[in-house]
Parts: structure tokens; C-alpha cells; sequence
């Protein structure tokens, strides 16, 4: 499989839909490359998936630079897109700038992730004239959680109509691609046909140009019932417990390990 890039992304608008996936690490990387997965996001999720926290904040810029370099590391196909963490890009241009370029420089991305809209146009410009693609993300932004009030679907009624000129602009500050998380899917149907880049949705209906989940969530890793848009294609949690719990079982049974999985005297 040839790699993907970001030309290969814009290039699928129209065409054919567009595959994302979340991975954190070496492991889960290499099984989604190979599955020929067009996209692979080192999430700010990392947060709460893979480091126990309750949101997505306080996950920082050296945790996702060695969970984004733990990837590229293995992934020869997919486009490897690294999220920019919270108050790694809002406080200035330069600031936005210096820390996506060591996402590429260092953690070998192919590309950045940030998330609002107006508020960070100027970051964006100044991030894209450095060369560095970025692909945006509107709707439901778990960064700004606390100005949002929860997890709750965004651009109902009248507030659509924003997050639709806020998405054509940030097509214009340069753009390559932009995922939509927990709008209604008419919505996302409007700023996909107004849009010339691909949309990626995340709980936003079939009409995106593609589509992204969390790798846990889709091998039902995950404990709880999950949001509404998840859809688990394994259940590896009952895997896993039933595994562990038959080792644990063995081993206090006397049971493992047996001759063959012990060396020979001789």
C-alpha cells in the first residue's frame, strides 16, 4: 500500500470516503496501518483512553509528542494527523506555530489537528504559511468543555448556521480538512457540499466525506454504554477479562505452566 498524504486526502472529496482512526501507541498502530486505514489520529483522548483523566485538558505537549512518535514509528501507509493539546495553540501565532512544528519535526506527523474556529484563524494561517497541514474540527470540542457545558450535540436550529461560516473559514485560513464531532447530520450535509475540503464526521450522519472513531470504542474496549454514535465491531473487553481470568485460574490451580511451556534440563 502506497502511503497517504495530505494531496491524496483532498483528492478523495467526491470520490470515495475517507477511513480515520484513533491509535496511541506502537501496537494498535501497526494493526490499523495494515488494515490500509487512510488516516491515524493521535488523539488529545490520549487524556482520558490512555492516561485515566476525566477530560481531554490535561493531557500535555510532551505526552502527545511520545505517544505521536510511538506511531509514526510503525505506520508506513496512513496519514499519522497529531492533536494539538489544550493551550498548545491558543495563546499566540508563534507559539501555535513552534509547537505544531515539533508534532512534524519531532513526532514525524504528517499532519495537526486543532479545534474552534474564528477565535484561532490567525494560528491556522500562521501554521499553514510554516508549511505544516492542519486539519480542523468543529461541532462538539471537548477542549472548550467547560464553555460548552458537557458533552452535548452542537448546531441545532439557528446556531447551524455559525458553525456553517465558521467552517468556511477555516477552508480559507488553509484548511485540508475538517472533522465535524455531534452536530445533527443535516448540518453536516450543508457544510459538507459547501465545503471543496473533506469533512470528517464523528457522530454527524453519512453524509461526511469520511468518518473517525476511537480505536477503543470500536474494538469495545471501553466500559459503559458509550456515546450514541459509537458502533462496537468487537467486544474485546469480555475477550480480555475471560483470558485474564483463565490465566489467574492456572496459575493458582497449579495448571500453568506446564512441561510444554517450560525449557528442558538437557
Amino acid at each position: 500500500m502506497s502511503k497517504i498524504t495530505v494531496p491524496d486526502v483532498l483528492k478523495a472529496k467526491g470520490q470515495r470516503k475517507l477511513t480515520m482512526l484513533t491509535a496511541y501507541e506502537s501496537a494498535m498502530a501497526g494493526f490499523v496501518d495494515q488494515s490500509g486505514i487512510d488516516m491515524i489520529l493521535v488523539g488529545d483522548s490520549l487524556a482520558m483512553v490512555v492516561l485515566g483523566h476525566k477530560d481531554t485538558l490535561s493531557v500535555t505537549m510532551d505526552e502527545m509528542l511520545h505517544h505521536t512518535k510511538a506511531v509514526t514509528r510503525v505506520v508506513g501507509h496512513s496519514l499519522v494527523v497529531a492533536d494539538m493539546p489544550f493551550m498548545s495553540y491558543q495563546v499566540s501565532v508563534e507559539e501555535a506555530v513552534n509547537n505544531a512544528g515539533r508534532m512534524l519535526k519531532e513526532g514525524r506527523a504528517g499532519a495537526v489537528k486543532v479545534e474552534g474556529g474564528d477565535s484561532i484563524l490567525p494560528q491556522i494561517q500562521g501554521m499553514v504559511k510554516a508549511g505544516i497541514p492542519v486539519m480542523g474540527h468543529l461541532g462538539l470540542t471537548p477542549q472548550s468543555i467547560a464553555q460548552l457545558g458537557g458533552y452535548k450535540v452542537q448546531g441545532r436550529g439557528s446556531a447551524g448556521d455559525k458553525i456553517v461560516q465558521e467552517a468556511r473559514r477555516l477552508e480559507e485560513a488553509g484548511c485540508f480538512s475538517l472533522v465535524l464531532e455531534a452536530v445533527p447530520p443535516g448540518l453536516a450535509t450543508r457544510i459538507t457540499s459547501s465545503l471543496t475540503i473533506p469533512t470528517i464526521g464523528i457522530g454527524a450522519g453519512l453524509d461526511c466525506d469520511g468518518q473517525v472513531l476511537v480505536i477503543n470504542d470500536l474494538l469495545g474496549m471501553s466500559t459503559g454504554p458509550g456515546p450514541r454514535f459509537v458502533k462496537k465491531y468487537a467486544n474485546l473487553a469480555e475477550v480480555i477479562t475471560d483470558a485474564l481470568q483463565r490465566y489467574r485460574q492456572e496459575v493458582q490451580e497449579g495448571r500453568f505452566p506446564d512441561e510444554s511451556h517450560c525449557y528442558k534440563d538437557s
